[in-house]
């Protein structure tokens, strides 16, 4: 009986969340933690935990396909990950080299578009790995209905230092002119996989930092983040759901807070030129509220 209440009750719970999302976000990056500590609350192996915690990765994946986000980017294993037990890289490598050859032969993978890449530093994975990765990235290279990147041997500040020395030899070389370096210029410096700004960091296991984890494509997009306490074997779809609420709240509010700028803006300047500003008023007007709206319309007849 209680778990025919608790199915029904989950169930219920779900439709409302989905009742109160209006879309999705194009990018959504995951920390997966908490698969050794699910283990040990079990009385389990650590390894068990990373393996429980890949089925909720395949989960996640048929989630985001069903909500239509675009592209997915997750924290497999980071440079600081090297300084775990070899028996747990090594454990982790093979499940990982066992994942990727079974995501790149399945049948779901391909019918959905999924394009898979790996970003980090490749150099300091196995040669098992570097094998499992080309053949993944090859048999699903043409797609682009959803790319998914495994971040492997990954480290954000790597990252960022390794695109500022390509920036410093390309000037070097004479290649670069210091006063054309812009924001294009150092992101086509960085790892090849994400193709789009981060929208929403998820990250299980209680934890709320986000771990050196894409600081270029999260943090200069003031991502919006989400931290639960479930760890990553642990993970729901209601989880996932309302990871997605708190990015819709928080898209709204980013919204009233540009249209409020703008808004001041224009009444601070007076009659000076305030295009941009009145632009972004233009866009962002259906965020206000009804009042703040209908006053802005009074004030510079910006209703459609």
């Amino acid at each position: 009986m209680l778990d025919w209440v608790r199915t029904v009750g989950y169930a219920a719970y779900e439709r409302l969340l989905r009742s109160e999302i209006g879309g999705a976000p194009d990018h959504v990056a995951v920390i997966m933690d908490g698969n050794r500590r699910y283990a040990r609350k079990e009385g389990e192996e650590t390894t068990e935990g990373h393996r429980e915690g890949a089925q909720t990765t395949e989960q996640l994946l048929d989630w985001c396909d069903e909500l239509g986000v675009r592209e997915v980017t997750l924290y497999t294993f980071s440079t600081e990950n090297f300084d775990r037990p070899a028996e747990q890289r090594e454990f982790i490598f093979d499940l990982v080299e066992e994942k990727l050859r079974t995501f790149a032969d399945a049948d779901r993978v391909h019918d959905a578009g999924v394009c898979i890449r790996a970003i980090g530093e490749r150099e300091m994975l196995p040669e098992r790995v570097l094998d499992a990765i080309d053949y993944a990235e090859a048999k699903t290279a043409g797609y682009d209905a959803l790319n998914l990147n495994i971040a492997l041997a990954y480290g954000g500040r790597a990252e960022l230092l390794g695109a500022a020395r390509d920036v410093a030899r390309g000037v070097q070389a004479g290649e670069l002119e210091p006063d054309n370096v812009d924001v294009d210029t150092v992101a086509e410096s960085l790892y090849q996989g994400p193709t789009r700004d981060v929208d929403l960091i998820v990250r299980t296991g209680g934890d709320e930092r986000t771990s050196n984890f894409l600081p270029w494509h999260a943090n200069g997009n003031e991502a919006a983040t989400f931290f639960c306490t479930p760890y990553w074997p642990e993970f729901r779809k209601i989880d996932f759901l309302r990871a997605i609420r708190t990015y819709q709240n928080r898209q709204e509010s980013w919204r009233t807070t540009r249209a409020r700028r703008a808004l001041a803006l224009v009444r601070a300047v007076g009659d000076r030129d305030v295009s941009q500003a009145m632009a972004t008023l233009r866009r962002f007007r259906d965020a206000l509220p009804n009042g703040e709206r209908e006053q802005a319309d009074e004030e510079y007849e910006l209703a459609d």
